[in-house]
């Protein structure tokens, strides 16, 4: 089990809403959880990042012509009191109506987090339940080493996310949903120098 440090921070218990979330501006990021404001880690790793932009570009490689990847900093504004920053965003291009100004306003077609040990707990179960209850159709949670891809589809009709594969090495990473998706994870991790660095 993961200890109290894995716990995200609460920063202020009384339930507030999206508008009182975009008025702050004191220099830290935030997530709103149902309301609840909830201190982010410092800021990704050098190692984080290179995997992000490593994963940016094999998407933009064979999925640009039908969607748009945008990465953290975003904000994914799926209600007034729910806002979560993932790492990487995929929305089809017939859908660029959900994005605005402050950010997405909506269910992109795709959220992938990239986990560290910080973020561990909050990725793989409280991001999972919620991602799937507003029923964003694929989820994908990506190891900090990069050595591996899980895959999570939203089973038809309900509002929970099935495990439906895990990607490790030279296996082709493949998406009913994206067709465009042709990548592996050593694709992502041959150009990551370090790749034992702590994300």
């Amino acid at each position: 089990m993961p200890d109290d440090k894995d716990k995200p921070q609460i920063i202020r218990e009384q339930r507030i809403t999206y508008d009182d979330y975009a008025r702050l501006e004191d220099g830290n990021r935030y997530e709103l959880n149902n309301g609840k404001l909830e201190l982010m880690s410092p800021g990704p790793s050098s190692i984080h990042q290179l995997i992000s932009a490593e994963l940016q570009y094999k998407l933009r490689q064979t999925c640009n012509r039908e969607y748009i990847v945008l990465s953290a900093p975003i904000d994914l504004i799926l209600s007034e009191t729910e806002v979560r920053q993932p790492d990487l965003v995929l929305i089809r291009r017939s859908r660029l109506h959900i994005l605005a100004k402050h950010g997405i306003v909506g269910v992109p077609d795709l959220v992938t987090e990239i986990v560290s040990p910080s973020t561990l707990k909050r990725d793989k179960l409280d991001k999972l339940k919620i991602y799937a209850r507003f029923g964003i159709p694929e989820y994908w949670i990506i190891a900090s080493d990069a050595s591996t891809l899980e895959q999570y589809v939203l089973v038809k009709g309900e509002a929970r996310y099935e495990l439906h594969n895990i990607y490790l090495e030279d296996d082709p990473v493949q998406s009913d949903h994206l067709s465009c998706v042709s990548f592996t994870m050593n694709d992502i991790r041959l150009q990551i120098p370090n790749i034992d660095s702590e994300v």
